[in-house]
């Protein structure tokens, strides 16, 4: 996969079984590379018009994935088969403790594509919130299949 590619970010919380929730989703330029069996993306996300870019960092294993966020917001989340890892949920208005435990995972690796899946659970000061689900979809930015 080229350096330049294509970040397709999907997220969906479904709080409620019988909701339907509509999923957040942007596609931004980033960056892609591979080092020791590890895919690493990085890209920029305006949260607020008046502040600094947030810089997102995504490492994608097979053993699993792990999502920096730093700038407005600020979060280092590991999502791992079977494990439940705490953090640290930290915006301008104040910091929340976070709780993720991954249900299922699901990694596609192609010469030009990379897709993970995460279903997770999310716990916010230690009380369930929500059951929800994170796509990560990178493809190289000169690719004729890219799609939403």
């Amino acid at each position: 996969m080229n350096k330049n590619v294509l970040i397709h970010v999907r997220g969906l919380q479904m709080m409620d079984p019988g909701d339907d929730q509509e999923p957040i989703e942007i596609v931004v330029p980033g960056q892609y590379y591979f080092r020791n069996g590890a895919h690493y993306l990085r890209y920029e996300e305006i949260l607020d018009e008046t502040s600094e870019p947030t810089v997102n960092y995504i490492k994608i294993s097979p053993k699993g994935m792990e999502v920096r966020k730093q700038g407005l917001v600020n979060v280092h989340m590991v999502f791992e088969q079977g494990k439940k890892n705490m953090t640290y949920y930290t915006t301008p208005y104040g910091t929340l403790q976070m709780g993720i435990a991954a249900t299922g995972m699901e990694l596609e690796e192609a010469e030009d594509e990379i897709n993970m899946t995460v279903d997770y659970s999310l716990e916010m000061n230690e009380q369930h919130i929500a059951d929800c689900c994170l796509s990560v979809l990178a493809q190289s930015a000169d690719s004729s299949e890219f799609v939403l």
